[in-house]
């Protein structure tokens, strides 16, 4: 599995994106207004992810990709990675498919057990702060790039997620950025949000498609 895709995975996708109507409001008052308000949405993303300098090198080696996010509340949600390499994340609220379309092969894992405590499970199935207080510890960082921040820091001391910064711009996600325990960091910039469509059950269900090798965890 692409380093991307475990580092998504792990902290995936607050995943999935926060995206929220709220002008000229702080990080923390913007994430409530998602949590309580938006049910739905698409968008574009792209993301790097960066390796931590080994021994030796001056240069840090990153990796870039890019695709298109779908979420629906609670539980779902669907990354399609298109470029360089094409990988299909779908959540439908009880499994959690990745199909690696190069290597011909479905990994499917029950949905708590891989998301319980990343930022993507609790952006799909939160209410609000309260809910998400008790699994995250939250609160602004400093404005910078000309957007308002929230920094989540899990309250699990074995979790592999070390840090999720939320950069909101004019009351929505533009920036996502996630630090592991391994010192890899991610960072996600994503488009304008679409909420205008309801977006149908069917977008987020996954059926193997036929020859694939499936592996189930």
């Amino acid at each position: 599995m692409p380093s991307s895709i475990q580092l998504f995975l792990k902290s995936l996708s607050l995943g999935l994106a926060l995206w929220c109507g709220a002008a000229q409001a702080d990080g923390l008052q913007a994430l409530e207004q998602f949590l309580r308000s938006t049910q739905s949405g698409s968008t574009t993303f792209t993301q790097t992810v960066t390796s931590p300098l080994r021994q030796g090198e001056t240069v840090a080696r990153s990796k870039t990709s890019s695709g298109t996010f779908e979420f629906s509340r609670p539980d779902r949600f669907r990354f399609q990675y298109t470029k360089p390499f094409e990988q299909l994340i779908v959540a439908d609220g009880q499994t959690l498919w990745l199909h690696d379309i190069d290597l011909n092969q479905v990994a499917a894992r029950k949905q708590s057990e891989v998301l319980g405590n990343t930022p993507a499970a609790i952006i799909a199935s939160a209410a609000d702060l309260k809910a998400l207080s008790a699994v995250f510890t939250l609160g602004n960082a400093p404005e910078r790039d000309g957007m308002e921040w929230v920094l989540a820091t899990p309250r699990n001391r074995d979790a592999q997620l070390q840090s999720v910064h939320l950069g909101f711009k004019q009351g929505q996600l533009a920036a996502l950025e996630m630090l592991d325990s391994f010192g890899q960091r991610s960072v996600l910039r994503f488009g304008a949000l679409d909420v205008s469509t309801r977006l149908p059950a069917e977008r987020f269900r996954f059926t193997p498609p036929a020859g694939v090798d499936v592996l189930r965890q």
